[in-house]
Protein backbone atom coordinates (compact mmCIF):
# COMPACT_ATOMS: atom_id res chain seq x y z
CA UNK A 1 0.00 0.00 0.00
CA UNK A 2 1.25 3.60 -0.61
CA UNK A 3 1.69 6.53 1.52
CA UNK A 4 -1.31 8.64 0.27
CA UNK A 5 -3.39 5.34 0.05
CA UNK A 6 -2.55 4.15 3.84
CA UNK A 7 -3.37 7.58 4.71
CA UNK A 8 -6.41 8.03 2.99
CA UNK A 9 -7.56 4.56 4.44
CA UNK A 10 -7.00 5.98 7.81
CA UNK A 11 -8.44 9.51 7.27
CA UNK A 12 -12.31 8.47 8.35
CA UNK A 13 -12.87 9.65 11.76
CA UNK A 14 -9.97 12.44 11.71
CA UNK A 15 -9.65 15.69 10.44
CA UNK A 16 -6.08 15.08 8.94
CA UNK A 17 -4.08 11.65 8.42
CA UNK A 18 -0.22 11.85 7.26
CA UNK A 19 1.66 9.26 6.42
CA UNK A 20 5.61 8.53 5.22
CA UNK A 21 7.68 5.14 5.09
CA UNK A 22 4.56 3.09 6.04
CA UNK A 23 4.21 5.06 9.33
CA UNK A 24 1.11 7.59 9.98
CA UNK A 25 -0.47 10.07 12.83
CA UNK A 26 -3.86 11.61 12.57
CA UNK A 27 -5.33 14.94 13.68
CA UNK A 28 -8.71 16.03 14.67
CA UNK A 29 -8.10 19.77 14.62
CA UNK A 30 -10.63 21.59 12.66
CA UNK A 31 -9.52 23.38 9.41
CA UNK A 32 -6.02 24.46 9.08
CA UNK A 33 -5.29 24.64 12.70
CA UNK A 34 -3.18 21.06 12.70
CA UNK A 35 -1.18 22.13 9.99
CA UNK A 36 -0.08 25.45 11.53
CA UNK A 37 0.67 23.75 14.87
CA UNK A 38 2.95 20.98 13.17
CA UNK A 39 4.59 23.93 11.04
CA UNK A 40 4.78 26.49 14.30
CA UNK A 41 6.41 22.60 16.20
CA UNK A 42 9.02 22.60 13.41
CA UNK A 43 7.97 18.89 12.96
CA UNK A 44 9.74 17.40 9.67
CA UNK A 45 6.97 16.56 7.20
CA UNK A 46 9.24 16.43 4.48
CA UNK A 47 8.21 12.99 2.47
CA UNK A 48 4.89 12.69 3.72
CA UNK A 49 1.53 11.82 1.95
CA UNK A 50 -1.16 13.88 3.63
CA UNK A 51 -5.02 12.94 3.79
CA UNK A 52 -7.51 15.60 4.48
CA UNK A 53 -10.96 16.59 4.82
CA UNK A 54 -11.51 19.92 3.22
CA UNK A 55 -8.40 21.80 0.90
CA UNK A 56 -8.33 24.93 -0.47
CA UNK A 57 -5.32 27.28 -1.27
CA UNK A 58 -4.79 27.93 2.42
CA UNK A 59 -4.30 24.21 3.45
CA UNK A 60 -2.59 24.24 0.17
CA UNK A 61 -0.08 26.33 1.05
CA UNK A 62 0.37 24.94 4.17
CA UNK A 63 1.51 21.64 2.54
CA UNK A 64 3.93 23.18 0.18
CA UNK A 65 5.49 24.86 2.93
CA UNK A 66 5.69 21.78 5.50
CA UNK A 67 7.11 19.79 2.24
CA UNK A 68 4.11 16.86 1.86
CA UNK A 69 4.45 15.12 -1.64
CA UNK A 70 1.05 14.31 -2.53
CA UNK A 71 -2.47 15.25 -1.45
CA UNK A 72 -5.80 13.86 -1.01
CA UNK A 73 -9.03 15.80 -0.18
CA UNK A 74 -12.07 14.67 0.41
CA UNK A 75 -13.22 18.03 -0.28
CA UNK A 76 -10.69 20.38 -2.84
CA UNK A 77 -10.81 24.07 -4.22
CA UNK A 78 -10.01 25.18 -7.46
CA UNK A 79 -7.54 27.10 -6.05
CA UNK A 80 -6.18 24.58 -4.19
CA UNK A 81 -6.09 21.84 -6.70
CA UNK A 82 -4.37 24.97 -8.88
CA UNK A 83 -1.88 25.90 -5.84
CA UNK A 84 -0.94 22.45 -5.73
CA UNK A 85 -1.03 21.70 -9.09
CA UNK A 86 1.78 24.64 -9.50
CA UNK A 87 4.20 23.24 -7.10
CA UNK A 88 4.04 19.82 -9.08
CA UNK A 89 2.47 18.25 -5.99
CA UNK A 90 0.16 15.22 -7.53
CA UNK A 91 -3.17 14.93 -5.95
CA UNK A 92 -6.77 12.83 -5.85
CA UNK A 93 -10.13 14.40 -4.22
CA UNK A 94 -13.48 13.13 -3.73
CA UNK A 95 -15.14 16.26 -4.76
CA UNK A 96 -14.20 19.60 -6.24
CA UNK A 97 -15.58 22.48 -5.86
CA UNK A 98 -15.39 26.67 -6.41
CA UNK A 99 -14.24 27.80 -2.83
CA UNK A 100 -14.38 26.49 0.28
CA UNK A 101 -17.20 28.23 2.38
CA UNK A 102 -16.91 29.63 6.02
CA UNK A 103 -18.67 27.26 9.16
CA UNK A 104 -21.68 29.43 9.44
CA UNK A 105 -21.94 29.13 4.86
CA UNK A 106 -22.69 32.43 4.64
CA UNK A 107 -19.36 33.59 2.78
CA UNK A 108 -15.74 32.42 1.60
CA UNK A 109 -13.53 30.59 4.65
CA UNK A 110 -11.50 33.40 6.30
CA UNK A 111 -8.83 31.62 6.09
CA UNK A 112 -8.80 31.48 2.39
CA UNK A 113 -9.40 34.99 1.98
CA UNK A 114 -6.40 35.38 4.19
CA UNK A 115 -4.41 34.05 1.05
CA UNK A 116 -6.09 35.16 -2.07
CA UNK A 117 -3.81 38.06 -2.24
CA UNK A 118 -0.31 36.04 -2.89
CA UNK A 119 0.65 32.41 -4.53
CA UNK A 120 3.77 33.00 -2.13
CA UNK A 121 3.93 30.56 0.59
CA UNK A 122 5.62 32.44 3.12
CA UNK A 123 3.56 35.43 2.16
CA UNK A 124 0.72 33.04 2.78
CA UNK A 125 1.70 31.45 5.83
CA UNK A 126 2.45 34.81 7.55
CA UNK A 127 -0.86 36.04 6.67
CA UNK A 128 -2.75 32.38 8.05
CA UNK A 129 -0.49 33.27 11.10
CA UNK A 130 -1.77 36.87 11.74
CA UNK A 131 -5.39 36.23 10.85
CA UNK A 132 -5.03 33.30 13.56
CA UNK A 133 -3.76 35.34 16.24
CA UNK A 134 -7.05 38.17 15.52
Amino acid sequence: MTDIELAKKNLPGHSICLCRNGGFFTDDGRGISPMMRFISENRDLKGYSAADLIVGKAAAMLFVKAGITEVYAETISRAGAEFLSSHKIPYTYGTLTDAIINRQGTDTCPMEKAVAFTDDTEQGYAALKARLTT
